[in-house]
């Protein structure tokens, strides 16, 4: 239970290095969140760093769960307790647990939580250990290479490209949160060469002041994942930051990276292309009855490879359908294009059916954070009695003055979109409910917003 820390890397290691278990917990969810991997994943030693375990209903859960505890930053350790600096200082007690095998369990990460209730993900040493070299491979890493670490290492990406890195011998700066005048400081001040962010953070960066007045000259990559790049952002990264731009996209259940997209090489693809599969994955598109599809044809994204998972903890049913037809089946919706780059559509539950059309959340995210006045921008579908299901957009204006209204983006959209995929409603709000990792908890928007269209007829 720790934030970006040299600690937190050396615990990573340690617990492996002794046979043991790796449950990284995600320390911004709230505690009931925090009891559940706990208790689910039968957790029976926590490294916590000394900011959470001074949290009364944190240090109350370690206590009440009778956890051994090793607490990293304390001054001195509290009763029941062990220092992390004392016992990182002193010979280990008895020799260290055999090797583990390959295939046995290395870590078990659970899943952000965007669809309800988080699953434990088990994988072992030989699909995380394939998955980091790939990662190294896939970005080039080198000895040379300095590495901004600011997304937390509990979080798959960031533990893929972070280890992955020192696999090579590069460096990190570690970040314990984002703040865009200290990440412009580190790039200049470290020489941060390559630089993993959320497209909101690459946002913040551009538009911070002081960033004309940086220099940046040490980039070589910048890199995004998790949510679509609007493609002015894009172009904006491109011409005034970075020349090189990729998207590494993977999963919890399929340690990424799972396909990579180089955007600088293909200006005129949209957002949602998803490139290529990363060196140690096959990918294909697949119909609900396991035939695999071509270029163009509409399917759910499927892979195979080492770096999958061994199943899901204590849920052999969700296991088996994860797997079927021999394939890990993604949730994800999409389609080779011409060129053999993968579309990312929607997410196979986001997929909005209206009317007897099928309209893609994605695609409508991307025209609406087009606009210059959209910040943020999430569509879902709503029970309609005439429809079945309408269209609905929640969007985050970049200013809250109201300057921009419903008419204009209205309008906005119905230059760029198909009649069906145009919203029957948007909807202005302050903030989108969130995963700590970034992704919008669509499953909150459709709960908090089940009779929108309940009075309409058509």
């Amino acid at each position: 239970m720790c934030v970006n820390s040299i600690e937190h890397l050396a615990a990573i290691q340690a617990i492996h290095k002794s046979g043991n278990v790796w449950v990284p917990v995600n320390v911004q969810l709230d505690p009931a969140s925090i009891e559940h991997v706990l208790s689910h994943a039968e957790v029976s030693g926590v490294f916590i760093d000394a900011s959470l375990f001074d949290v009364p209903a944190l240090r109350a859960l370690v206590e009440r769960l009778g956890l051994l505890t090793v607490v990293i930053g304390a001054r001195q350790a509290a009763a029941g307790t062990l220092q992390f600096d004392a016992l990182a200082s002193r010979a280990p007690a008895q020799p260290l647990a055999d090797a583990r095998g390959d295939d046995e369990l290395a870590l078990i990460m659970y899943t952000s939580g965007t669809t309800g209730k988080q699953k434990g993900v088990m994988h072992s040493h030989r699909s995380v250990h394939g998955a980091l070299l790939t990662c190294a491979q896939s970005f080039e890493a080198t000895e040379h290479d300095v590495v901004g670490s600011v997304l937390p290492l509990f979080h798959c990406a960031q533990h893929a490209i972070s280890t992955g890195a020192l696999m090579v011998g590069a460096s990190l700066w570690l970040a314990h949160g984002f703040d865009p005048a200290a990440m412009l400081a580190a790039i200049a001040r470290e020489r941060i060469s390559w630089l993993p962010c959320l497209p909101m953070m690459f946002d913040a960066l551009m538009k911070h002041p002081e960033r004309p007045r940086t220099d940046l000259s040490s980039l070589r990559l910048c890199m995004y994942g998790l949510a679509p790049m609007p493609k002015n952002l894009l172009a904006d990264i491109r011409c005034d930051m970075c020349a090189d731009v990729r998207l590494d996209t993977g999963q919890t259940e399929m340690y990424p990276p799972t396909m990579v997209y180089r955007a600088s090489d293909h200006p005129d693809k949209d957002g949602n292309c998803w490139g290529m599969s990363a060196a140690q994955v096959e990918t294909a598109v697949m119909d609900d009855d396991g035939r695999l599809l071509g270029p163009g044809e509409v399917g759910e994204i499927v892979h195979r490879g080492p770096n999958v998972f061994l199943g899901y903890l204590k849920d052999p049913d969700a296991t088996a359908a994860a797997r079927r037809f021999g394939w890990h089946h993604t949730g994800d919706i999409g389609m080779f294009d011409a060129d053999g780059h993968m579309l990312f559509l929607d997410r196979k539950k986001d997929m909005i059916k209206s009317g007897g059309e099928n309209v893609s959340s994605i695609k409508l995210e991307a025209v609406l954070l087009a606009h210059p006045a959209v910040g943020g921008a999430a569509v879902v579908g709503l029970p309609h009695p005439h429809w079945g299901e309408a269209v609905a957009a929640f969007v985050v204006l970049r200013q809250a003055d109201g300057a921009c209204g419903e008419d204009e983006l209205l309008a906005f959209c119905k230059e760029r979109l198909g009649r069906f995929e145009v919203p029957k409603r948007i909807r202005f709000v302050d903030g989108l409910p969130m995963t700590p990792t970034g992704k919008v908890q669509k499953f909150q928007l459709r709960t908090a917003h089940l009779a929108l269209f309940a009075s309409e007829e058509g």
